[in-house]
């Protein structure tokens, strides 16, 4: 099935490009999440407006990119959230969380999409997350998670 990204997807594309991918990834885990549309003719006058939006919104340069990794490598993160007594999370943290501790912390607003955390968190501690900035450059946040 031929799709147009409206969001940058990891290892599949940027916004406003056009891919083909098997229909149930797309009916079952793209569209819904809105991170892509169906190709039809008439959508591909929407690329042009995707890719706009995407270069108002992405980070321009490397340099600029490299920039804003020194913010957050020196940022430091703590996350409270609810845990049971063994040190185990009710529930686990989400890339939503990670984005707003970083703001909390006086980083830079980074987008929640753009934060990979590799494994689910679920236990409190220090744990290491990625934060892609540019497609050649990613920042390593450190986030301790502390019992609320």
């Amino acid at each position: 099935m031929k799709i147009i990204l409206t969001h940058e997807v990891s290892g599949l594309g940027a916004a406003g490009e056009v891919v083909d991918v098997k229909d149930g990834y797309a009916r079952n885990y793209l569209i819904p999440r809105k991170f892509a549309i169906r190709w039809t003719k008439g959508g591909e006058k929407d690329v042009e407006q995707i890719r706009r939006a995407r270069k108002i919104h992405e980070i321009q340069t490397i340099e600029q990119a490299n920039q804003i990794k020194g913010q957050l490598e020196g940022v430091k993160v703590r996350l409270a959230v609810r845990s049971g007594e063994a040190g185990r999370l009710f529930g686990s943290v989400t890339p939503a969380d990670v984005a707003s501790a970083i703001k909390a912390a006086g980083g830079p607003d980074v987008d929640k999409r753009r934060i990979e955390l590799g494994a689910p968190i679920k236990t409190l501690g220090a744990h290491e997350t990625s934060v892609r900035l540019h497609p050649e450059v990613a920042a390593k946040v450190n986030i301790e998670v502390v019992a609320a």
